[in-house]
């Protein structure tokens, strides 16, 4: 069963898939990475009840949290509740989400145990987030599109071989200059579970999907065209492919390589809809980059919202300004940090959408 025999609700607001595509619209559209978390009270009495990786398996939990900020908020999308490592462990890794550290794994990835991933069916074991995807289609009822996600090979190989966060990523990235055929066997294996991942995620009702290529700001240009650029360019040029030979109608693909600024010009011809700009970059630089070949999406820094409302709104403006209102997605530069107020988001959504378009 696909996304279009599914019956789902038509689609009501239509604003943010109509301004990747240059269509007119009558005012920007707006979402917030990281909107359905840790900033909203709702989701931390949740969270009391359940672990966070609980929610993520749990189909009828994920669409739960996904609403939330659908339910509090004037936004322009949804984005499934999950998490970029959900990957790592269906590839047999024991991820765990620890108070105070964040994602930890126990089993990390070496030179000497990569050949021990779990790879085959590995996407099957991936089914709840479809579930979590097609439940939540559902439940919107067409109030705005749902995005789902993954994170980028490179992204997810520096997890799998850190075991948690790092400051400079200096394992994974000894890997590219020590080990550059076991880094490109490993990023190879990502990219193709990754592939199927999200052709399942559109199959199960993602309307748009979105790729967080989040530690791209670890790497430099020779490094990004070695061991991101090839990678990211299958992805979106297989996912196209394998929709088309499905007879499944195609979604937005959207690109977000934090700290990339040094390779947009690379960006823009990896097959992308829509390139994510975080907030180290002025909107006029990666505007006059990418002209209209694609839409851009960002990049208010996410610490701007501690602002006053004055403030907020006034930067929201000399943002716009800087971006134009053509194939333009407004959005934080990266995720909302946890202790942001929610008058302050608000405050924020508010401002985007009075913008005169």
């Amino acid at each position: 069963m696909t996304a279009r025999t599914m019956n789902f609700p038509p689609l009501k607001n239509d604003t943010l898939l109509k301004a990747i595509k240059g269509e007119k619209i009558e005012r920007l559209p707006v979402w917030i990475m990281r909107q359905a978390g840790r900033h909203m009270k709702e989701f931390r009495d949740f969270r009391k009840q359940h672990s966070f990786f609980e929610i993520c398996q749990t189909p009828s939990l994920a669409c739960e949290v996904t609403l939330m900020p659908i339910k509090r908020y004037d936004l322009d999308a949804a984005i499934i509740f999950s998490d970029i490592l959900v990957i790592p462990q269906a590839l047999g890794l024991n991820v765990e989400m620890k108070e105070g550290e964040g994602p930890v794994i126990s089993n990390p990835v070496t030179i000497e145990n990569m050949d021990l991933l779990n790879v085959p069916g590995a996407v099957d074991r991936l089914k709840y987030v479809g579930d979590a995807i097609t439940l939540t289609r559902h439940k919107l009822e067409g109030k705005v599109p749902l995005f789902g996600f993954t994170g980028g090979p490179w992204t997810l190989m520096g997890y799998m071989i850190e075991g948690k966060g790092s400051k400079t990523l200096s394992k994974a990235k000894k890997w590219l200059y020590s080990n550059k055929e076991c880094a490109h066997k490993l990023l190879q294996l990502l990219t193709d579970v990754i592939i199927d991942y999200l052709v399942m995620q559109i199959k199960s009702g993602a309307q748009i999907v979105q790729i967080f290529e989040s530690n791209a700001d670890y790497l430099n240009e020779y490094l990004f065209d070695v061991f991101c650029k090839p990678y990211l360019k299958r992805i979106s040029e297989s996912v196209h492919l394998k929709l088309k030979e499905n007879n499944i109608e195609e979604v937005p693909m959207v690109l977000f390589a934090k700290g990339s600024h040094y390779s947009l010009e690379t960006q823009k011809d990896l097959g992308y809809d829509m390139i994510g700009i975080d907030w180290t970059i002025s909107p006029k630089i990666p505007r006059n980059i990418l002209g209209s070949a694609v839409a851009v999406q960002g990049n208010l820094d996410p610490c701007a919202l501690y602002a006053s409302e004055d403030d907020i709104r006034n930067l929201v403006k000399e943002m716009i300004k800087g971006f134009g209102t053509n194939k333009y997605v407004v959005n934080l530069g990266h995720g909302i940090y946890p202790d942001m107020e929610e008058s302050a988001v608000e405050v924020f959504i508010d401002a985007v959408h009075k913008y005169r378009v």
